[in-house]
């Protein structure tokens, strides 16, 4: 027997007691109208930070509050590429996108970290400006009160996208809750740089801006590498592991040879090779499939979809189903 088989929906009659459905669908679409309730709501309370900072910085001619109204106009922005790539990753797959658009989501946490790391170069500039040209504050109270709105605006925020975020598994949103914690951080420097200059040291908001800028800087390298790695489709390598310890004692199963898992979008999709014994029926290796693809559903987070391969005992694995050496269609000798 040299059957290769894949499983992608159902469950089992066994199972009929806690009737639901599995797969990409369901569990994204939840995912997906979480996400997008998570940007709507975030990017109103950062709108509303930011035009409070907007009156300020009018009045006051404050340079450090104009560069985290700058951040925080920024923030809110991030929620745009967000939101389309939310949208998109809701579309079903079509003959063209066969996997659908969750890949878009990559794409906005790339956008994401760009944004970020416009927000330090602004940070930085404007800094570097106020040694070179210091300028007088006035309304300082005020100026204090609206770093202080604007950390506390920041940080809701920050908590609930990060919160959502790995509630959905969307790195995207978790890397937009770090930017808008950053927008806090540099909030607070305005305060600091406020009661610097109101205790006689005007270059103290400068230098607390610099710190932040460095600080803005590391969070765009650890949102950078997240971001990154999973668009070239790496796993955490416990992924791999729990799926395995998961498969091996279903009945039948006499071996996990493969386990292929990529991030579409916030949801894992995983293709996995299991061996069993060659004198199975294809009906019998079909519902050996359905049993394994259940339980990895049930067991592993994030996990949207698995395809199944199965394999006989002693020709399990990938390397099993190439060709050998071989010339047709006047073509070179070739393997595949």
């Amino acid at each position: 027997m040299s059957d290769h088989g894949h499983s992608h929906a159902g469950s089992h009659s066994e199972h009929t007691r806690h009737a639901h459905t599995h797969g990409a669908v369901d569990l994204s679409i939840l995912s997906t109208e979480r996400g997008i309730w998570a940007i709507k709501w975030s990017f109103v309370g950062l709108f509303a930070t930011a035009i409070f900072q907007v009156v300020i910085v009018l009045f006051s001619g404050s340079v450090g509050l104009l560069a985290d109204t700058i951040h925080n106009i920024g923030d809110a922005a991030t929620a745009i590429p967000l939101w389309v790539a939310f949208t998109l990753g809701r579309r079903k797959p079509s003959k063209r996108f066969t996997y659908g658009l969750g890949r878009v989501e990559d794409l906005a946490g790339v956008t994401i970290v760009l944004i970020i790391l416009l927000s330090a170069l602004v940070a930085g500039y404007l800094s570097i400006d106020r040694f070179l040209h210091p300028l007088a504050v006035q309304y300082l109270w005020a100026v204090i009160i609206a770093s202080v709105i604007g950390f506390l605006g920041n940080e809701a925020v920050a908590v609930f996208r990060i919160k959502v975020g790995i509630e959905i598994g969307s790195a995207a949103l978790v890397a937009d809750g770090y930017h808008a914690r950053v927008d806090g951080l540099t909030s607070l420097a305005v305060l600091f740089g406020a009661v610097g200059v109101w205790l006689g040291y005007p270059l103290a908001d400068p230098i607390v801006g610099l710190v932040i800028t460095a600080a803005i800087l590391r969070i765009v390298w650890e949102s950078g590498k997240a971001v990154f790695t999973r668009l070239l489709d790496g796993v955490d390598p416990e992924v791999l592991d729990e799926i395995k310890q998961a498969v091996k004692p279903i009945q039948g199963v006499h071996d996990v040879t493969e386990v292929r898992v990529r991030w579409l979008g916030h949801r894992l999709h995983a293709e996995i090779n299991i061996s069993v014994s060659p004198e199975l029926s294809v009906e019998k290796g079909h519902e050996i499939a359905k049993d394994v693809r259940h339980q990895i559903l049930h067991q592993v987070r994030y996990l949207g979809n698995a395809t199944i391969h199965i394999d006989p005992l002693n020709a399990s694995g990938e390397k099993h189903h190439g060709s050998g050496e071989h010339v047709h269609d006047n073509l070179p000798a070739h393997s595949h």
